[in-house]
């Protein structure tokens, strides 16, 4: 099609998604372009090409930049480099040896290209901070007793409230897969992977690491020991002496990251999501300005008869639909047989069964009828993701239950549609099955009411502040972001992700009062001994999380930077505002209701 100085052409391919990409190649190359013409793609295949690649990409520079942080964060808490190089080792051969797996799986299954960044975003995350929590405790009873009881002890503590957390974080990616759509359900088995990697590396190889090296763990200074009147210990200390301030505080602090959700909007991405210079998008923004309106959305609808071939009745049932929709307010315009050759359906059957007729109008048969199917283009006012234009085809399609004619609805409109149903209609159990499963395994971890209500209640309030960051961000356009919509499958990963590793903290933190609770019974003793002990290995698991995380935040891909800044937010906020200041203010306030449970319970 021609307009002006633009004109383009629509390819058609019949390779398989996944073997389009070397086709594209081939195609680029033997395209013109001088100062008399320029040629680009755009499409899905080339946009998704150029996604796939600007992911591969982004993955390396965050690897570059996350693996060498993690190690000198490692470095300052530990003191010495042996214990530093655990961790380190463990997240690179977990996420190596995931890779390795997850590339037999996508042998078998086509894999979405976010795999390729949420393994080594969760992967170095996970293994570096169980590692670090076993490297600690460790070190930490290695200065009181033989390194084999020292062991022994680690993992009858640390080990457990890995291998909770684990089942924690386990759970959480499990209900993604909820969400029946392959973008959801090939993350989620890449990061469920990845985290069985991990937790078996760290209750297996790094015990035997310890056994192995405590020599040197033992000789590593550490400059900032746990349990002393350190740093920690004061922090603890004054928010245990102001517990109903530091709670309001915090409180309007969250509120306050939490008050732009009003204005959340979730899209699914497209060329846009790619920076400005690449090709692809530029074409594909120049197709949109020259050939198509913003504001309007085609609709493809196929009408199937029962038989070989269009019967008569056929003929006028479809035109009975073309009237219908040609005089509904939310139409702009209906394409069909129909109005290409401006003839009623009686006269257009009957010459259509005429050779000489169906030959002199060939072009127009062969793009609207063929065999017993005829294609109708209906243009709807409104882009296809507004609201008007979703719930005009939910309606066609449930009024298609009862046509006269079965028809079939298709196109970007009802694809967008369909996923944002399938999202939002089974979302609902996401949630369900991630919030009760993890309240029972913390009941069974901890033998408390209120405790796993609490905690989960905590992820939530972190994870809705960073999504109030995320929108502050990416849609208002700060720190010189494009402003942009939050692709409606990032809120859905998030919450997946940090739900699980927010959950790490939670157990780790309570592990230490519950533990603490147990020898003393006297709840402001353990939440003060349990906060000043792990709020040191909090820290540093929270700023090597972020350090392996935030640098996606500088990506190509709009998606995988929103995703690296969500992530990143909800754990700072966690592990500092939720973990350091609202849980120890309100495990103070409650007393020994913290650990209430009836009596019935006691005897499961």
């Amino acid at each position: 099609m021609l307009k002006g100085d633009f004109a383009y052409a629509l390819l058609s391919f019949k390779n398989n998604s996944y073997e389009v990409e070397p086709v594209l190649g081939e195609i680029k190359r033997s395209l013109p372009n001088n100062h008399y013409i320029s040629v680009t793609m755009t499409g899905k295949s080339v946009v998704q090409a150029d996604v796939n690649r600007a992911s591969r990409d982004d993955m390396k520079k965050a690897e570059r930049i996350g693996i060498p942080v993690a190690f000198f964060i490692l470095w300052f808490a530990f003191g010495g480099i042996v214990s530093a190089l655990i961790p380190i080792a463990i997240g690179m051969i977990g996420v190596s040896g995931t890779m390795g797996i997850m590339f037999l799986v996508g042998t078998q299954i086509e894999l979405s290209n976010f795999v390729l960044n949420v393994i080594p975003m969760v992967g170095l995350a996970l293994s570096i901070d169980f590692a670090l929590l076993l490297v600690s405790r460790f070190k930490e009873e290695l200065r009181k007793e033989s390194a084999e009881l020292a062991l022994t002890t680690t993992m009858k503590t640390a080990g457990r409230a890995v291998f909770f957390s684990a089942v924690c974080i386990f759970l959480g990616l499990m209900g993604i897969l909820f969400i029946p759509l392959p973008m959801f359900s090939t993350i989620a088995l890449g990061a469920m992977t990845v985290l069985i990697v991990s937790v078996l590396l760290t209750l297996t190889l790094v015990p035997a690491l310890l056994a192995v090296l405590w020599p040197a763990i033992k000789a590593g200074s550490n400059p900032l020991h746990p349990g002393g009147r350190d740093l920690w210990y004061q922090l603890s200390l004054f928010v245990m002496k102001r517990p109903v301030r530091m709670a309001l505080l915090a409180s309007f602090m969250l509120m306050s990251w939490l008050l732009p959700l009003n204005h959340m909007k979730v899209a699914i991405p497209d060329a846009a999501s790619l920076p400005q210079s690449y090709a692809s998008r530029m074409a594909f923004e120049a197709y949109q300005t020259h050939f198509i309106s913003r504001k309007s959305s085609n609709v493809y609808i196929v009408a199937q008869g029962e038989t070989t071939d269009l019967k008569k009745e056929d003929w006028l049932n479809a035109y009975t639909l073309i009237q219908k929709w040609t005089i509904d307010p939310n139409v702009q315009r209906v394409d069909s047989v129909f109005s290409s050759l401006r003839m009623p359906p009686e006269k257009l059957y009957l010459l259509y069964q005429n050779p000489q007729f169906k030959a002199k109008y060939k072009l127009v048969f062969q793009q609207f009828v063929h065999k017993n199917r005829m294609l109708i283009q209906v243009t709807l006012k409104g882009e296809p993701s507004s609201k008007h234009v979703m719930s005009w085809l939910r309606l066609q399609e449930h009024e298609g239950e009862f046509s006269d004619i079965h028809y079939l609805l298709g196109g970007e409109a009802k694809y967008q549609q369909e996923v944002f149903d399938d999202i939002f209609h089974n979302i609902k159990f996401v949630l369900l099955f991630i919030l009760v499963s993890n309240y029972i395994l913390l009941f069974i971890a901890f033998r408390s009411i209120l405790i796993p209500l609490k905690t989960i209640a905590m992820n939530l309030l972190s994870l809705g502040a960073s999504f109030g960051i995320l929108v502050w961000i990416f849609e208002e356009g700060h720190f010189g972001m494009e402003p942009n919509s939050i692709a409606i499958m990032i809120p859905v990963f998030i919450f997946g992700l940090a739900f699980g590793i927010s959950m790490d903290y939670g157990v780790f933190l309570v592990s230490r009062i519950s533990e603490a609770y147990q020898q003393s019974q006297d709840n402001r003793q353990a939440v003060l001994e349990g906060l000043s002990s792990i709020s040191r290995i909090i820290n540093s698991a929270a700023a090597i999380m972020i350090a392996v995380t935030l640098p996606f935040a500088f990506g190509e891909v709009v998606g995988v930077k929103q995703l690296g800044i969500g992530i990143a937010a909800a754990i700072f906020i966690d592990a500092t505002v939720i973990r350091m200041v609202l849980v120890p203010s309100l495990m103070r306030m409650l007393g020994k209701w913290n650990w209430w449970v009836p009596r019935w319970m006691k005897k499961i």
